[in-house]
């Protein structure tokens, strides 16, 4: 890297660093307006654990608004190039907008997989273990949060209602097994049940048939395609789940079919998060890196926010899309980092050519 990509560079991380505080900030205020779950935290952990919510919460919010912070930091560091003349000295020693894209690409590139990777594991951790996402309404219904789970074994479908969860989610309580009626059994009711090694062992059962009295034994296991990972994607977002987590659940395999959307969207998500940051660098380029002799750049920043919005919006979208089977995983993960590196290099070429 020679001087002028340092001096890029150095320009471009210190405004998106500032504009991340920024963010982290405001949202950390608006986190601290929680006060019910504050009050929750501090009587159940010390209040040093409900203020480590607080900064836990705005850190994962940020990681999340991170392309829109990008966009933002980028545009004023550019401005600020701009101001000083910098950019136009760079063009007249026969500098392409490539050339100085390059060494900021390269540098954001590494910088935010170590965010995705590694930053977003450690706060999704810390979340989890502060305070443990409740059950999603995905597989419960109900005012009282009871799971229902569809199961497979064999051919054979049967379903789970659980009243609650125990201690560990692979753990339900006061559960009833419904069969199809060409089973030996048409209802199963037991105290607990937990999910181990693909078999749902049961205690305290009592086994129901149409053509029988109801048997009372104290132990039942019943066979299960699904695992215990599959069973924590079930009953909870993918969100909460690490980098590492989602990786070794799709190489383990994940049979129902909408946990394994929502698992390789995310996974996908995850990979593709560089580079949508690096599109919303080259939006960020594109609309505020041409000289202008009236200096005025107002439509142009306020176009160039608004499209990063509008990809921002663009990716939650295909996100939802994606865990919900609407859309193939990868198709929902790397689309809107594709979509919005393809506007940048699209609008830099038309203003590159002399056209704009």
């Amino acid at each position: 890297m020679t001087l002028i990509d340092w001096h890029i560079v150095k320009r471009l991380a210190s405004k998106i660093a500032l504009v991340v505080l920024i963010f982290y900030g405001l949202i950390g205020l608006s986190e601290s307006l929680d006060t019910w779950r504050f009050t929750l935290l501090s009587q159940a952990q010390g209040q040093s654990v409900a203020i480590m919510a607080i900064f836990a919460s705005a850190a994962r919010w940020s990681i999340k608004v991170l392309p829109i912070t990008v966009l933002i930091g980028s545009i004023i560091a550019i401005l600020d190039l701009q101001a000083h003349r910098e950019l136009i000295i760079i063009k007249s020693n026969k500098i392409s907008i490539w050339r100085i894209l390059f060494a900021p690409i390269i540098f954001l590139i590494i910088i935010s997989y170590g965010v995705s990777i590694f930053l977003d594991t450690k706060v999704t951790q810390i979340n989890r273990s502060i305070m443990p996402t409740p059950l999603t309404t995905t597989p419960t219904i109900g005012k009282d949060k009871q799971v229902w789970l569809v199961q497979y074994s064999q051919g054979e479908r049967y379903i789970v209602q659980g009243e609650k969860t125990g201690p560990k989610v692979n753990i339900l309580q006061n559960v009833t097994v419904f069969f199809a009626a060409n089973n030996e059994y048409n209802r199963i009711i037991a105290e607990s049940a937990i999910l181990s090694d693909k078999v749902w062992k049961l205690s305290g059962v009592l086994l129901f048939s149409a053509n029988k009295q109801p048997i009372k034994i104290k132990n039942y296991n019943i066979e299960t395609k699904s695992t215990v990972s599959e069973l924590v994607l079930k009953l909870s977002s993918t969100d909460d789940f690490t980098f590492f987590e989602l990786k070794n659940s799709l190489i383990s395999g994940i049979s129902d079919p909408l946990a394994q959307a929502a698992a390789a969207t995310r996974y996908a998500k995850l990979m593709a998060f560089p580079f949508l940051l690096v599109g919303s660098l080259l939006i960020a380029f594109a609309f505020s890196s041409n000289y202008k002799r009236n200096g005025s750049y107002a439509s142009a920043i306020l176009t160039g926010v608004v499209l990063g919005f509008v990809v921002f919006v663009l990716t939650e979208m295909a996100d939802r899309a994606g865990a919900s089977g609407i859309l193939n995983p990868l198709v929902a993960g790397w689309g809107p980092s594709i979509i919005a590196i393809v506007i940048g290099i699209t609008i830099l070429l038309y203003k590159e050519d002399g056209f704009a």
